[in-house]
């Protein structure tokens, strides 16, 4: 029996916590080793586990994957979340990307200098609610079932989440608008793997702090 996958990344969100969330959706159980120091990510490099020099990198099926969309794209096809053909597929990568780059936006604000915060904050939710949650507001409409794609939960929905999520950390009404995503986010966030996962104590990560910044920068040197 294979054994747990093994998540390499900082003790925070990032690029990693989309893949916490798709094998925690999945019912899967994995292990993390943390990276808290610039030592700890030059031992990967000179390990020679890490295919770009970068992480996030998991350890999966007897593979050292990296990139993150692989590793999410592989997740997504092994745990049956990636739709039931090429045209479901193609949707799904669709919808995926569009709140790929919201999240970006969001992942990057703590990171922003100060002078700039309040714009990109401003940045943000008018993206998300005139660009990205139209889209999905009218894409539940128009399909008329529970998730985004099929009438099946897959990854598409799971990125979905966690996008809202992130978005009503910045802006705790920022739905107030959308009714057909509220509904959606208090139905996923009720699927039992989910409901786990956003409990205290799961290993899903808080909110980026400046504490968590100053580190990041120290071991990635920017």
């Amino acid at each position: 029996m294979a054994g747990k996958p093994k998540l390499h990344y900082t003790k925070g969100r990032g690029k990693m916590e989309s893949i916490r969330w798709l094998l925690a959706a999945a019912g899967v159980e994995f292990e993390e080793e943390f990276i808290e120091t610039k030592e700890d990510l030059e031992k990967l490099r000179n390990d020679g586990v890490l295919m770009f020099q970068q992480v996030p990198m998991v350890e999966i099926d007897g593979m050292k994957m990296v990139q993150t969309r692989a590793i999410l794209s592989y997740i997504a096809a092994k745990y049956n979340l990636y739709g039931k053909d090429l045209k479901e597929r193609a949707w799904i990568d669709m919808y995926v990307e569009g709140t790929t780059d919201l999240m970006g936006m969001i992942m990057y604000h703590p990171f922003q200098p100060a002078d700039t915060k309040e714009k990109n904050l401003a940045l943000i939710i008018e993206r998300a609610t005139t660009r990205y949650f139209p889209v999905y507001e009218k894409a539940l409409k128009d399909h008329g079932h529970d998730y985004l794609v099929g009438n099946k939960l897959s990854w598409a929905d799971i990125h979905l989440l966690e996008a809202i999520l992130m978005a009503e950390e910045c802006k705790p009404d920022i739905l107030s608008a959308f009714p057909l995503l509220q509904a959606f986010k208090g139905r996923t966030s009720n699927i039992p793997t989910i409901k786990k996962f956003l409990q205290p104590g799961s290993q899903r990560k808080p909110q980026t702090d400046e504490k968590f910044v100053a580190t990041v920068r120290k071991i990635f040197n920017f």
